[in-house]
């Protein structure tokens, strides 16, 4: 990947099919169980599944303050690869997100690149808590696939 001091990767291994990790990713209405961090509700805005299309969503935390994300899906590759520009205001803007998926023997190995504009602004987002973020989202993702 380019511009490695810019990004954070994240990678994980999600005990269910490649074709149910997806279906949890690209769908709204699945969305709204697992989509940000632990004991925030999220609420879908707007979700277009398709290059060019924009994605909103409302995050509640529970003292009630509102942080929404967005972004604009630039490239899709069913079954393979998600990128999307991304903001999460008011705490990161600018940045680019990019999800790669790969079935693996029933798993889905899943790696999550967060590219920043500057390498300052990546320490920056590290030093905020993006990993431990990102780390309990992916726990509610992989909580959230058990049941269905």
């Amino acid at each position: 990947m380019n511009n490695s001091n810019k990004t954070i990767t994240i990678k994980r291994t999600f005990d269910a099919p490649l074709s149910l990790v997806w279906e949890a990713w690209t769908t709204a209405e699945h969305i709204a169980h697992w989509w940000g961090p632990k004991g925030m509700k999220t609420t879908i805005i707007e979700h277009h599944f398709e290059e060019g299309g924009t994605w909103k969503y409302s995050m509640i935390m529970p003292d009630g303050n509102e942080f929404l994300s967005e972004g604009t899906y630039l490239t899709i590759i069913p079954f393979k690869k998600i990128k999307t520009t991304a903001d999460f205001k008011p705490m990161t803007e600018g940045v680019q997100i990019e999800i790669l998926f790969e079935e693996s023997g029933g798993k889905t190995d899943f790696t999550f690149h967060v590219m920043h504009p500057t390498e300052a602004y990546r320490i920056a987002q590290e030093k905020m808590g993006i990993y431990n973020g990102w780390g309990s989202v992916f726990d509610r993702l992989q909580a959230y696939l058990i049941t269905l």
